[in-house]
């Protein structure tokens, strides 16, 4: 059964007018028909109008907006003119700052090589350990001490102290610091595992902050200076400082030629890194170039075991060994003990840090004696067999001299009283110089500068000494005598074999040479200049000098027969001096030596030696200087294929009967 619809409501609202009736036909029209009276109903209340909100004006709103807009354009452009405008240079050139990096291209240092290519001193691949401050920021790195953490962890890798790292870590306001200086290649590796396993750490799903601790490390590519033999030559090398700079011996007297010239480059970064795409520029780097030393290692090698071994058998203060070509002046060899290993100047005495054949000024003793009798000789004052009757004792001046032992009167020749080494049979040959002791003296003085005594060899060699050689004028009373046997005066021990080097080469005396000639970064060869020559004295001086050298080595008379070499006759001098010592100023101790040359016959090598204070055993240059030579000078002969002697020496009269 279907709902019923339930009944309606009536609303109420207006009445709605009366329908009117269309009319009828035939109707009247002039008067309308009446209206039938309205049903009365009840009252209505009147229809409510909607209210309306009336809003205000919009206009004050909309200016107040605009003069807003209008001052901060205003402002805006204002500075606008000023960044592109009036200080359009300074923000330029802030942007830029930060916006570009510039390194320096560190040039190839040039190797150093003896007289065969061997190198002695060579550049190898390094790093330079850099940093970004601004990464070790708290606000970067997420940490407050980023730094010292940092530093902690770097430390004993480059070896230095943590809060040095840690205070250039903190630099402010720089996006660079320099932390050390050529590291090696194993160095840089280290770090960059360490830098690899942080940054694993500090990821998020590792449970970091995103933050690598050690993200802010650089490299930047350099060479550092390695000497592949240690201590071999470490006195004619020298060394190069932190900064790459030559700084002693060979290193510091060519730096220019060594070092090159550094280049740049400059390229876009971002966070301290470059932008590839960016691109760079800047001007390349020059190598340096190649030098070609006189040394030969090989012989340089078995002067600085001998001299090495000697110095601490005899506890020595020190000793050095030089070895001349006679004919070229080349130095083939110059060794110094104790020594240094330029790889590790920290273990480096200070001391031993130089070369003390170049730079020790000491009195050379007897071996002075050859340039006495070069003066006698080349003056026509007496010859070898000339008869020098030597006393125990001598007084002169106000000095009462002495030979190096007590004797009986000897009766010697002039070549007697140099193989014997007679101090009171040199001043009374030399005192044949002039008419009297001041004019001697003068004679003697010149024959010294021309060997070369007084001034420095020639070399170049940074703090060289050029030895002490007074005017002959200011000479004392004892010097008169002293200097002609080699006391009283001062030399280095490259000056003492330069003196034996002008005998052996006939007189004239080359300038000695260290250098014989550079590498360009071109590869080609450009070799030294030709040393200087002079003429001190005759060739028939000299060959008579050489003659009479052999007899201190070859006859029984003579000191120096420890020096002798089966199949090769040789020349030489020994000396046994007083020493100053440097500071006590007064003689304590002595120094040793031994100079000569072989073959005595046809001169083509010198060998000097000295020692300064053996403390321990003999301290005769002849008995702990004379093996040297001979183990020297052998390897040497061998070395360079000297062929043996194939004559006998010329046996010249040490002694002469007194007799009628």
């Amino acid at each position: 059964m279907p709902p019923k619809e339930p009944p309606r409501r009536l609303l109420p609202g207006p009445a709605r007018p009366a329908r009117p009736r269309p009319a009828s036909a035939g109707a009247r029209t002039s008067r309308p028909a009446p209206r039938p009276a309205a049903k009365r109903t009840a009252p209505r209340p009147p229809a409510r109008r909607p209210r309306t909100i009336r809003l205000g004006s919009p206009r004050p709103r909309l200016r107040l907006v605009s003069l807003g807009l209008t001052l901060v354009m205003t402002a805006f452009v204002v500075r606008l003119l000023q960044v592109q405008a009036v200080d359009a240079s300074a923000y330029a050139a802030k942007a830029d700052k930060y916006r570009f990096q510039e390194y320096t291209l560190s040039a190839e240092r040039g190797e150093i090589t003896d007289r065969n290519g061997i190198a002695l001193a060579a550049s190898v691949d390094a790093y330079d350990i850099t940093a970004d401050p601004q990464l070790f920021t708290p606000e970067v790195s997420k940490v407050p001490d980023a730094p010292e953490q940092a530093a902690a962890l770097l430390a004993p890798l480059l070896g230095k102290e943590p809060a040095e790292i840690a205070k250039k870590l903190r630099t402010p306001k720089s996006r660079y610091t320099l932390l050390a200086r050529k590291q090696t290649p194993q160095v840089w590796n280290q770090i960059k595992d360490l830098r690899r396993v942080y940054g694993q750490k500090a990821q998020p799903s590792a449970g970091g902050t995103g933050v690598n601790l050690l993200g802010g490390i650089l490299s930047e590519p350099s060479t550092k200076r390695v000497y592949p033999n240690g201590e071999l030559a470490a006195g004619i090398l020298g060394y190069v400082n932190a900064e790459g700079k030559g700084a002693g011996g060979v290193e510091s007297m060519l730096d220019p030629e060594l070092a090159g010239k550094d280049g740049k480059i400059r390229f876009t970064q971002s966070g301290g890194r470059q932008v590839p795409t960016a691109g760079s520029q800047g001007t390349p780097a020059v190598p340096g170039s190649d030098i070609e030393l006189t040394i030969d290692r090989d012989i340089q090698w078995a002067a600085q075991q001998a001299i090495t071994e000697q110095v601490a058998k005899s506890k020595a203060d020190r000793g050095y060994v030089i070895v001349q070509n006679t004919r070229t002046g080349e130095v083939l060899a110059m060794a110094n003990a104790p020594g240094f290993d330029p790889n590790d100047l920290s273990a480096a005495n200070s001391a031993s840090m130089g070369n003390a054949a170049l730079q020790d000024a000491y009195e050379p003793g007897s071996t002075s004696k050859v340039m006495s009798m070069a003066a006698v000789l080349e003056e026509g004052k007496a010859a070898p067999d000339t008869h020098v009757t030597v006393p125990n004792r001598l007084h002169r001046g106000d000095r009462l001299f002495k030979d190096d032992i007590d004797h009986p009167t000897w009766y010697l020749t002039l070549n007697g009283v140099l193989a014997k080494s007679s101090n009171i049979g040199t001043i009374l040959a030399t005192g044949q110089l002039g008419a009297t002791q001041a004019e001697s003296n003068k004679v003697l003085h010149s024959y010294l500068r021309k060997f070369g005594m007084g001034s420095p060899t020639g070399l170049d060699y940074p703090g060289e000494t050029g030895g002490i050689l007074a005017k002959p004028q200011d000479w004392s009373t004892s010097q008169q005598y002293t200097i002609p046997f080699g006391q009283g005066l001062s030399v280095s021990a490259m000056q003492a074999a330069s003196v034996y080097s002008t005998i052996a080469n006939g007189g004239v005396r080359i300038e000695p040479t260290l250098v014989r000639g550079t590498k360009g970064p071109d590869g080609r060869f450009s070799p030294a200049a030709k040393p200087a020559e002079s003429r001190v004295v005759s060739e028939d001086t000299a060959k008579t000098l050489a003659r009479m050298l052999e007899s201190v080595v070859d006859d029984r008379e003579g000191t120096g027969n420890k020096a002798a070499i089966p199949g090769y006759r040789v020349a030489g001098k020994t000396g046994t001096a007083n020493r100053v010592d440097p500071e006590l100023g007064r003689y304590k101790g002595y120094t040793a030596s031994f100079a000569g040359f072989a073959p005595a016959d046809d001169p083509q090598i010198t060998v000097y030696c000295a020692i300064q204070n053996p403390t321990k055993g003999s301290y005769f240059g002849g008995q702990i200087c004379g093996p040297i030579y001979k183990k020297v000078m052998e390897f040497a002969l061998k070395t360079l294929h000297v062929a043996p002697t194939g004559s006998e020496p010329a046996r010249l009269p040490v002694m002469f009967d007194p007799t009628p």
